[in-house]
């Protein structure tokens, strides 16, 4: 019987093509089959290998000094699920590229294999020898959003101290990212209910990226006493949904189905509202 998984296509491209392009001399090609085999997820033989290999790749550099084949490569390898990927994305945490960083920080919360903690926590202290700060904004040393979203994640506690000092960053979304890990760390609800307020304030702010980052994080914390407040925020419907979806999705754990609690039912009205 032949693979499904070879039937799915996009701009005409087949999985064989995409890990042959993968494997190829093309450049442009390399980096939009990595693109490709994640966003499809595609679990094929030899599709994690490959990608592995390519987080080693040193033909595709940019003048400055980036790895775009490496960042494709390491989206790809988090949403593919593979843990033989942990420890060659865990090596990724050390390379110069600021944003094949931040990938590897981001699949490493996707698989959620807490061996990572060790370096995430390293990073954070950007004490990696190295390490390259963001090309755009040079005062930014490490991508911190995306490592204290995966410290959270991976229920880091010991991480806790010093992650605290960042809910008072310069730049707005790494506070939020704060926040959102502090929340997923602290001990009880009542310690955790500060970060979640300080998500549900930032719905209020002037800038819609970063009302729409307050969204996805208080989605990713299933937050239920921003419920309304999502609703009402001044962003697109869809951003709104998602989030809500992703406090429904945590107050499904807390029952038994086919039972509803009124959590559940508070979220799914307000859903239906925005439909």
């Amino acid at each position: 019987m032949s693979d499904p998984s070879s039937n799915i296509t996009s701009d005409s491209l087949t999985i064989e093509q995409a890990i042959a392009h993968l494997q190829g001399d093309d450049l442009g090609l390399r980096v939009y089959a990595a693109w490709w085999l994640g966003r499809f997820r595609v679990d094929h033989p030899g599709v994690v290998e490959t990608l592995i290999t390519a987080l080693q790749d040193e033909a595709d550099r940019t003048p400055a000094g980036g790895y775009p084949l490496r960042r494709n490569a390491a989206r790809a390898l988090g949403k593919l699920g593979d843990r033989k990927a942990v420890q060659p994305l865990i090596d990724c945490l050390s390379c110069t590229d600021f944003y094949v960083r931040e990938a590897a920080a981001q699949s490493l919360e996707l698989l959620n294999d807490p061996s990572s903690i060790p370096t995430l926590i390293q990073l954070l202290e950007n004490n990696i020898p190295g390490t390259l700060p963001a090309p755009e904004q040079p005062d930014v040393a490490q991508p911190y959003d995306a490592i204290l979203e995966a410290l959270g994640t991976l229920q880091a506690t010991d991480a806790i101290p010093l992650i605290q000092p960042f809910l008072q960053h310069p730049i707005a979304r790494i506070r939020y990212a704060a926040a959102r890990s502090l929340y997923q760390l602290a001990a009880n609800p009542q310690q955790a209910k500060p970060y979640g307020d300080i998500l549900v304030e930032a719905l209020q702010g002037k800038d819609l990226q970063l009302r729409r980052t307050a969204l996805a994080d208080l989605g990713a914390i299933g937050y239920l006493e921003a419920a309304e407040a999502i609703a009402q925020t001044l962003a697109e419907n869809s951003l709104k949904l998602i989030a809500l979806k992703g406090l429904l999705e945590t107050q499904f754990t807390q029952t038994k189905p086919p039972s509803l609690n009124h959590g559940a039912i508070r979220v799914m009205t307000l859903m239906d509202e925005l439909l």
